[in-house]
């Protein structure tokens, strides 16, 4: 995981410069992308982390899984076959699916599970996106091993907004757990209760020095010094928001969500699980007689228990062998980050703010300026009464369960894209999902004394292209807490957050119109409220849930039902013959 793309080579160089003269003399071929295939193999893999060897669902063997490249206007062709006896699906994060909603990957969403001794090919075009992103299993609680980076490269001939690097490279978090995660959603489902918490967090795969019998497995960083170097992070961790420093460097922010943004400098950031962010890292100018670790660890807002723990990788700086010896360097002085405290909402806040689209000529920032459909939904937990004659192990004797709007989602056993494509909805989902709270109350104050949801499968149905605007709002019921809310197939603006309740009347004149972030994560604030907008120009269903994945196992995700427009290229593709059957 922490080779490069060398853009710096003379090989690279000599191929660049003929791509370059070939391409001013065939022009139209800067615009066509090309096909490039892939291959999965989902099989069992033995992996030993912290003196713990498991089997575990891997892709191709690896963990994480195989780095996707490719550039804007490619098409992919991801064959995917299932060698375990799991069920699975694979998700493109952040990948629009224009038309290809059959491609998106999440299970009984857009299609039913890959099963065991069957294959599908996810076939998609990158349209108009450049960036990291990354893929992961949308089933159960699978993605904690099955996962990998999905880096979009501009399109060949256009430069970045921002220094061409010396080196990328993709540094992404993870999870470990020592028992079999499957096991441990199972048994927080069956008890009603919270799951046990990771044994430790991981840089590409590894959890590095700070843990037992780890000390080998550390993420290694080699660079050169008076260097420009591109970090590709990816949270792909499943329970926490993290953040991330590296000792004695400031790291300038360029990129969220694969999209580009005003740069802006800063010691630690805040990456949230389904979020990417690309920062520059310029090394020192001269060899610094020491060696640096990288390291993250959670932010946390919730009640609940958490794993407070702390990853490090290795930055280490090439020496030349005239100036240093291999046992000296092993002697050099190890500086470590000072994160922030694990709760500190206020730089959580201030970082956040500071993302702003770069809103250029060349990079729009296409804000919808009028709104046709406004939204407002509460976001957070709840409960559900115990089954009878069972013991359970949430508040009170009840069970834990999330909701969005007291909807808590149950997911159906046909694909919901199938039910709507084929006019089969009757007995599958409902087009009624509420629009706004049943029962309004102090969402932000002491919680009501009925902490009950309501279950049920309902979709919003939005007529193609129509505007939206959408309020989240964090509650205190079971304490407050931020929430990664992702929304499939669509990137949207945050145009405003606060803490408290929303307030119509006055918060929406505070609203950024002009340059607000764009993407296709955003974190609910703890005790507060998020404003986004999007246009809904993609007919399909839209999975819509917290990346937090105990709070989607307990029900917080809902789905958007995108109609056809009238124009050919504004209605959803017939599924491929091949689209698993449940």
């Amino acid at each position: 995981m922490g080779v490069s793309l060398d853009l710096s080579s003379p090989a690279f160089s000599g191929v660049f410069l003929f791509t370059l003269m070939t391409f001013c003399l065939i022009p139209e071929l800067t615009i066509a992308g090309i096909t490039r295939h892939y291959k999965f193999d989902v099989k069992l893999q033995n992996v030993t982390r912290l003196c713990h060897t498991k089997s575990m669902v891997t892709i191709n063997g690896q963990f994480p899984g195989p780095r996707i490249v490719a550039r804007e206007g490619d098409q992919l062709l991801i064959k995917v076959v299932n060698h375990v006896q799991n069920n699975i699906t694979i998700h493109w994060h952040g990948i629009r699916q224009l038309q290809t909603g059959w491609a998106d990957g999440p299970a009984y969403v857009t299609q039913c599970p890959i099963q065991n001794g069957h294959s599908y090919v996810y076939n998609f075009t990158i349209v108009g996106q450049r960036g990291t992103l990354f893929w992961h299993a949308h089933i159960s609680w699978l993605r904690s091993t099955v996962y990998g980076p999905l880096i979009i490269l501009p399109k060949r001939g256009v430069p970045y907004p921002f220094a061409q690097p010396y080196k990328e490279v993709p540094i992404i978090f993870g999870e470990w757990w020592n028992a079999d995660p499957e096991a441990v959603i199972n048994q927080a489902m069956q008890t009603g209760g919270g799951p046990n918490v990771s044994d430790a967090y991981t840089i590409n795969g590894l959890p590095g020095p700070l843990y037992n019998c780890s000390a080998r497995d550390a993420f290694k960083l080699k660079v050169k010094p008076g260097k420009t170097y591109l970090l590709r992070l990816i949270n792909a961790a499943l329970n926490d928001e993290l953040f991330f420093s590296i000792a004695n460097h400031t790291l300038t922010v360029v990129e969220a969500d694969a999209v580009y943004v005003k740069p802006f400098e800063t010691d630690t950031l805040l990456i949230a699980p389904g979020q990417t962010t690309n920062v520059l890292l310029k090394t020192k100018p001269h060899f610094p007689n020491a060696t640096f670790f990288m390291t993250a660890r959670p932010y946390v807002t919730g009640l609940g228990t958490f794993d407070n723990s702390t990853v490090a990788g290795i930055l280490q700086y090439e020496f030349s062998s005239k100036t240093l010896s291999t046992p000296s360097i092993k002697k050099l002085p190890l500086f470590k980050p000072i994160l922030p405290p694990l709760n500190d909402t206020s730089f959580a806040t201030n970082f956040t703010n500071k993302l702003r689209s770069l809103a250029s000529d060349r990079f729009p920032a296409n804000v919808p300026q009028k709104v046709d459909k406004r939204f407002f939904f509460t976001i957070g937990l709840g409960t559900t009464p115990c089954q009878q004659n069972q013991t359970c192990q949430g508040p009170n004797g009840t069970r834990f369960a999330a909701s969005v709007n007291n909807v808590s989602f149950a997911l159906p056993t046909t694909a919901l894209l199938q039910a709507h494509f084929f006019g089969q909805s009757n007995g599958v989902y409902r087009p009624d999902f509420p629009s706004s709270p049943i029962f309004p109350f102090n969402y932000t104050g002491n919680p009501p004394n009925n902490t009950m949801v309501s279950n049920g499968t309902k979709l919003v149905v939005l007529p193609f292209n129509t505007s939206v605007e959408l309020i989240m709002q964090d509650t205190s019921i079971l304490g407050a807490e931020s929430h990664p809310l992702h929304l499939h197939g669509f990137n949207f603006f945050v145009v405003g957050q606060g803490f408290g309740n929303f307030d119509l009347n006055k918060d929406p004149a505070n609203f950024n119109l002009v340059d607000p972030v764009e993407r296709n994560t955003v974190g609910v604030p703890s005790g507060g409220w998020v404003a986004i907008r999007f246009q809904a120009d993609n007919p399909g269903v839209w999975f819509m849930h917290c990346h937090l994945e105990i709070h989607t196992s307990w029900g917080l995700k809902m789905g958007w039902l995108v109609l056809d427009g009238k124009l050919p290229n504004q209605k959803l593709l017939p599924p491929p013959a091949d689209l698993p059957k449940c």
